[in-house]
């Protein structure tokens, strides 16, 4: 009893410590659960606890033991962490949490008092919202799936209907498949709700994936019967039909029509294969094995011993394992709020002042909103649209952040854009080279959109302290270097853009940029003291 005790309070102390080490994500990460693609995971702590209450009689049947297997996990979870503080990314973070927890229960439990529970232990990340970036990926590529798929079910019930890219014309309106009607808000709790029931089903295990597997095509494809549905009622309700009670009302519908679809499944797949035997089907799911008498009483003996430290008591030496885990937490924690990683690095000179006049070009400064700017968090930017001649003006937009902390980072136009109604029709990484230099070339995003039957071509890369990167992982991994070494993680978004004219081609277009770049890079590279 003593020793059970002794166990609880080593725990308690290493988990709130732990708790204290990431409390901003943790606020963080419950904030997020506001948001109507993630209140699902408001749920899962409870889902979890009671999976824990359910396997509580096989949890408390195996002795507590402490083990040095579960060190491993909690250092990779301490590593983590310092990637994710270093390079801003809350993902990250949560996902260090979950090592450092199981770290933590692996190391005062033992691994066989931990694998009753290690099913809902796994669930834990389920609680995690995605990284923004690839969430707005995943919600831009499910609304093109659900508007491609309503628009051909849209089709067989006799209207007209067209589609480019996510807006969809009946002829009478239109309908836009925006962010709340992309479907992720079904994949995620379909396919939590499939993991759960795969865990009561019984059978092999190529059952169970399957079940889990459909419920990605099954989100899609009710969604999209859903924008078919909303398509068709249009005609008689009007716009009610894509808004207020209605839109929710058929969300829920959906849903429970997909819960309905997956215990069918489930009845279909349990008559597949051969069928169990009367005497093994009474045999209880979670039931524990038989616990060896001899576990108690000589484990511990018939073991050789390993440990350098011969002369220590028995007793000790269980627990030195438990000591070093509190030592790490402690040893990352004072680190962590008495180390300052992040300096501000202002931009050599203002951006404000950014000339309006190069070579050719004369430029208008244009404004940001005072609401986006402070969604943004941005030090400084400038953003001017120049013009040269008869051809189609060039949109110059730079950003600059003196540091970058979580939550307040560089936030990339594939993220904003298609949130102003444009359709990114291609995009990916491309060698620039400017006129005028010989084997000189620098890597930069090209971005193709379209809005309303205009195209737009345009670059846009991220200086980090003169490092250049071009997707979020690579802006990550140079703020955790830049911070670890330089104890620096400013940086600039650099974009411009293009109206592709109405007798041009996209590769004059292209010209078109590179040649503005020649111009404007040099003057760039002063300003943000590169």
């Amino acid at each position: 009893m003593h020793r059970n005790r002794l166990t609880i309070v080593s725990l308690t102390l290493a988990v709130t410590f732990a708790v204290l080490l990431f409390r901003e994500a943790l606020v963080y990460m419950v904030g997020r659960w506001a948001s109507p693609d993630y209140n699902h995971c408001a749920i899962m702590p409870v889902v979890i606890a009671y999976l824990v209450w359910e396997r509580r009689r096989a949890f408390t049947a195996q002795p507590a033991t402490t083990s040095w297997g579960g060190l491993a996990a909690m250092a990779a979870g301490l590593s983590l962490y310092w990637l994710g503080e270093l390079a801003g990314e809350y993902f990250t973070l949560y996902t260090a949490f979950f090592f450092t927890l199981v770290g933590l229960l692996w190391t005062h439990l033992g691994w066989a008092r931990l694998r009753p529970i290690v099913f809902p232990v796994a669930l834990i990340p389920t609680m995690f919202p995605l990284p923004t970036f690839l969430n707005n990926k995943l919600t831009f590529h499910l609304q093109l799936a659900s508007s491609a798929l309503g628009v051909r079910l849209l089709q067989l019930f006799g209207l007209p209907a067209l589609r480019e890219g996510n807006v969809i014309d009946l002829g009478f309106t239109q309908l836009q498949v925006v962010e709340a009607c992309s479907g992720l808000r079904f994949v995620f709790p379909l396919a939590i709700l499939g993991v759960l029931l795969a865990s009561f089903m019984r059978g092999p295990l190529w059952k169970k994936a399957c079940l889990v597997l459909s419920t990605l095509p099954l989100s899609v494809g009710l969604n999209a019967f859903r924008i078919a549905a909303t398509g068709v009622l249009h005609q008689s309700l009007g716009a009610e039909a894509a808004e207020g009670f209605f839109h929710d009302f058929s969300g829920w519908v959906v849903f429970m029509v997909a819960l309905g679809v997956l215990l069918g499944e489930m009845y279909v797949l349990g008559k597949l294969g051969p069928r169990r035997s009367a005497a093994g089907s009474g045999t209880p799911r979670f039931a524990p094995g038989p616990i060896r008498e001899e576990s108690f009483e000589t484990s511990d003996v018939s073991k050789p011993e390993r440990l350098p430290w011969r002369n220590m008591p028995k007793v000790r030496r269980e627990w030195i394992p438990c000591a070093l885990a509190l030592s790490l937490l402690c040893a990352t924690l004072v680190m962590s709020y008495g180390l300052n990683f992040r300096r501000p690095v202002a931009p050599a000179q203002p951006l404000a002042t950014f000339p309006l006049k190069l070579g050719p070009y004369e430029g208008q400064r244009a404004f940001l909103d005072a609401k986006v700017l402070d969604e943004l968090d941005v030090t400084d930017y400038t953003a001017v649209l120049y013009g040269a001649g008869n051809q189609p003006p060039i949109d110059f937009y730079v950003a600059y952040y003196a540091e970058q902390r979580k939550g307040e980072s560089i936030h990339s136009p594939e993220t904003c854009l298609p949130g102003a109604g444009w359709v990114v029709e291609h995009a990916g990484a491309i060698e620039v080279r400017l006129p005028g230099t010989i084997g000189k070339s620098f890597s930069a995003n090209r971005i193709v959109l379209r809005k309303f039957g205009r195209v737009s071509v345009g670059y846009f890369w991220f200086d980090l302290a003169g490092r250049i990167a071009v997707n979020a992982y690579q802006v990550k991994l140079s703020n955790f270097w830049n911070a670890l070494t330089q104890r620096r993680t400013d940086g600039a978004l650099v974009r411009v853009m293009t109206e592709v004219g109405p007798s041009e081609t996209l590769e004059e277009a292209d010209r078109r940029l590179t040649r503005f770049l020649a111009e404007v890079l040099p003057v760039l590279n002063a300003y943000l003291g590169r």
